[in-house]
């Protein structure tokens, strides 16, 4: 995949938030450099997604998976150490918005654009996904129908990583001050990952 000034901005914010969280944890100095260089070689090779909305995702599954090859711990303790490290994160928090801006009905015709050329799947390796307007039950839905996270880690030989990833998800949500029900992720084995966020 390029390295675009996009991938390198979103990489390097992860870097600086997991290196700090390292660096709390008493981890040697040079272990934040393994990471970082081995994330640059899954990057290398990553098949190419275009402008997709989900970059920062992928970039963040790349993140994980070196991670879980340059540290030395569980992926459970490397979840941990990553989700530790973005909470406590004011950049992170600024930059993830609350739910208003998040839910707001403007945002709509973009989501249903990108649906529309999700299932075009120009990408091999991009998501692919229906957007849910609002009901009674909750604010905003989506259904994946196809996940990078998974093609990714599936390429890396790691498969079993990306379920970690999706419990992200709920981390970002609280963060937004939102709330996140769902049901199954194709990381889990469910044929599709259905979120449905909620003000709070």
């Amino acid at each position: 995949m390029k390295n675009s000034i996009g991938v390198l901005s979103v990489s390097k914010f992860y870097h600086s938030a997991v290196k700090a969280e390292l660096k709390r944890r008493g981890f040697q100095k040079n272990t934040a450099k393994k990471i970082i260089k081995t994330h640059k070689e899954i990057m290398n090779r990553a098949k190419e997604i275009g402008n997709s909305r989900l970059v920062s995702s992928y970039v963040m599954g790349s993140y994980f998976i070196a991670m879980n090859r340059s540290i030395g711990k569980s992926p459970e303790e490397n979840y941990q150490i990553f989700r530790d490290g973005l909470c406590a994160s004011s950049l992170f928090r600024k930059v993830m918005g609350d739910a208003e801006s998040y839910l707001s009905p403007k945002k709509m015709e973009g989501r249903l654009k990108w649906s529309e050329e999700s299932h075009k799947r120009k990408y091999e390796n991009d998501w692919v996904v229906d957007i849910l307007p609002g009901n009674d039950e909750y604010d905003l839905g989506y259904d994946y129908l196809e996940c990078g996270i998974c093609k990714l880690c599936n390429d890396e030989g790691c498969p079993e990583l990306a379920q970690y990833l999706c419990r992200m998800d709920f981390v970002l949500a609280d963060i937004m001050n939102m709330k996140l029900v769902r049901t199954g992720t194709i990381a889990e084995g469910a044929k599709y990952c259905d979120f449905r966020y909620s003000r709070q």
